[in-house]
This record gives structure tokens, sequence and C-alpha cells, in this order.
């Protein structure tokens, strides 16, 4: 499978694979997506196996320290620096496929070849081991704003950022 752009006809299946993997907490409406979808800063990514969604990243370009809320739209910035992995998920019975892996590297890619120097996200459900692994680190946020952004979540909600190698052929930022 090689991950592609995520569309609206994806969204049903978007939903199945968050239903099986999310307490309904989390479940983000197929509004919210259609929404997220229209933004000129998504760079969202999707897995799919006969037709059928089995895993998918919703992600957009941004800026370290800022925090998409729970339901909240992806909203462009000028210069961006950072990749905003918002939400990733991969049908349980899809697991241990390399999904994710192949969601990760391409985004990562992305974000190497347009120079962004960080990526970020939200660490929920006590996936933090997970992005760790990855190279993620907890990160505080200053912004009392960004804070109650990231609040959204619940609690054992954590902001996560790791930088960004940059393509080779990417000239140096600064």
């Amino acid at each position: 499978m090689t991950p592609r752009p995520l569309t609206v006809d994806d969204l049903p299946g978007l939903l199945d694979v968050q239903r099986a993997c999310y307490g309904d907490e989390y479940v983000e409406s197929a509004e919210v997506f259609t929404r997220r979808l229209a933004s000129p800063a998504q760079c969202s990514l999707v897995l799919e196996d006969g037709g059928r969604v089995c895993a998918y990243l919703a992600a957009y370009d941004s800026l370290l320290g800022k925090v998409t809320p729970l339901h909240g739209d992806f909203e462009a910035v000028p210069q961006a620096d950072t990749l905003y992995l918002h939400d990733m998920a991969v049908l349980p019975t899809c697991a241990g496929q390399g999904l994710a892996q192949a969601l990760l590297k391409s985004v990562w890619d992305h974000a190497a070849a347009q120079g962004l120097r960080h990526t970020a996200l939200v660490s929920v459900q006590g996936s933090q081991t997970y992005w760790e692994r990855h190279g993620y680190a907890q990160q505080p946020l200053g912004d009392a704003a960004q804070r109650e952004r990231l609040a959204s979540y619940g609690a054992g909600a954590v902001y996560m950022a790791r930088a960004m190698a940059v393509a080779a052929n990417t000239p140096p930022m600064g």
C-alpha cells in the first residue's frame, strides 16, 4: 500500500477507523475533516486496501508551539516551520503491517522537502512512549492559549516535538 492524499471521499472510511480506534470523546466529525481538507496547509494521507481505508494521518504545516484543539480546524500560517501531526490511526485488524511507519515516512519526507524545521503533535491515550521511540520529546507550552487548546484533549495529553532533518536538495534556512 502506498500513501496518497486524503480526500472527502475517504471520510466514511476514516470515521470507521476512528470508531475502531478511539473512544467517543476523540472521534471527530466528517464536517470537521471536510473543513480541514479545505485548508491550504493540510497534507493529510490515507492508506487503503481494496477500496477500504485501513489507516490515515491528518497533518498540516504549522508553527512550533501551536496546538490544534480537539475538533479544531487546520489554520494556515505564514512561514510555517513545523509539520503538525494531528491524528494518526490504523485499523486494529491491520496493526503490525507497517502502515503507521509508511504514513510517517511520507509526511516526514514532505516536511523535509518543504524545509520545515520541526514536527509536533499532541500525544493522547498513553501514546507518549510510542512517539518517544520516534524521536519526539515533551515540549512545554509557554502560551496560555496554547495550554488551553492542549487541555481540550483531556488529562494526560502531552505536547511533543522533534527536530526535522532538512532534505539535501533544500537550501539551508536562515
